[in-house]
C-alpha cells in the first residue's frame, strides 16, 4: 500500500491538515500537488491497494474549479481515499459532496470525508492559529480511526453532508495587485496555480483568470501584493456572525 497526499494549498493551511493526517500512516506519503499547473496530472496513475488524502480548501463552500479540473484528470483506479475540506471557521456548505464527487468521478474509493479548519486565507482573524494543538490530536484521532477501518476491510462509502445540486459558485472577488514594493523578482508569477500573473510583468494580473487564492500574497518576500483593505473589512463584517462561533472538525465514516 503506497499513501498520496494529492493536495490543494495555496496558502498552507490545507496542506498543514493533510500533513496531520498522514503523519499518523506508517509510510511517508508521495506528495501530488494540485496547485503546479506544471504537472501532467493525466498522468498520475494509482494503484487499488493505494490510499491517498485527497484535501482542498473551500472557497465560497465549493471545491476550487482549478482543482476539481485538476483532480478529475488522474486515475484513481479504485483506490482508497479521504477526502478533506478545509475551511476559515464559516461554513464549508457543498464542499465536500463536491470534491466526493470529483474524486469518484476519477475512480478513487471514497472511504472517509473529513472537514476541519485552518486559518482564514484572506480574513485571518477567523480561525487564527488553527489548526492547533486541538485540532492536531483529534485529527490525529480522526486518523487512527480511519486506519482501522481499512484495517478491518470495511470499504463502505460515508455519508457526506451537502447538496446536489451544489450551489452556485462565486466569482474571483478580490484579486491581489502590486505595490510600490514590488521589485518584479517574479516569484508570484512562478507559483501562481491558475498562471494569472505576467511572467514578463508580474505586475500585471489577469482578474478573469485569478482565482482569489492569496497565494501570491502569501509568497510574496517583499509583501508587496495585497488586496483591497476596504473591500477585505467588509467582506470580514458580512461574515463575522457565521465565524464567531469556534467550529470543530468533522470526521464522516
Amino acid at each position: 500500500m503506497r499513501v498520496f497526499q494529492i493536495v490543494f494549498s495555496p496558502t498552507g493551511g490545507t496542506q498543514k491538515v493533510a500533513d496531520i493526517l498522514a503523519s499518523k500512516w506508517d509510510k511517508p506519503a508521495e506528495n501530488i500537488d494540485l496547485s503546479d499547473p506544471k504537472i501532467d496530472f493525466a498522468a498520475v496513475s494509482l494503484e487499488k491497494e493505494d490510499v491517498a488524502v485527497i484535501a482542498v480548501p473551500s472557497f465560497g463552500g465549493r471545491v476550487p474549479a482549478l482543482a476539481a479540473e485538476r483532480l478529475e484528470k488522474i486515475h484513481g483506479n479504485g483506490a482508497m481515499c479521504v477526502a478533506v475540506c478545509v475551511y476559515g471557521n464559516r461554513a464549508y456548505e457543498d464542499t465536500l459532496i463536491e470534491l466526493n464527487d470529483a474524486a469518484v468521478k476519477s475512480g478513487f474509493q471514497v472511504i472517509a470525508g473529513i472537514a476541519a479548519i485552518a486559518e482564514h486565507s484572506i480574513m485571518h482573524q477567523y480561525a487564527a492559529g488553527r489548526p492547533d494543538d486541538e485540532d492536531r490530536s483529534e485529527l490525529q484521532g480522526f486518523a487512527e480511526k480511519i486506519l482501522a477501518k481499512i484495517s478491518g476491510g470495511d470499504m463502505s462509502a460515508p455519508q457526506i453532508p451537502g447538496n446536489r445540486p451544489y450551489k452556485k459558485a462565486g466569482g474571483a472577488g478580490l484579486v491581489p495587485k502590486a505595490n510600490h514594493k514590488c521589485n518584479a523578482c517574479g516569484l508570484c508569477a512562478e507559483k501562481c496555480p491558475a498562471q494569472a500573473i505576467s511572467r514578463e510583468n508580474p505586475r500585471e494580473t489577469d482578474s478573469k483568470k485569478c482565482i482569489s487564492c492569496m497565494r501570491c500574497i502569501a509568497i510574496c518576500p517583499q509583501s508587496a501584493r495585497k488586496v483591497n483593505s476596504v473591500l477585505v473589512s467588509a467582506a470580514a463584517m458580512a461574515i463575522k456572525k457565521a465565524c464567531s462561533e469556534k467550529k470543530s472538525n468533522e470526521l464522516f465514516l
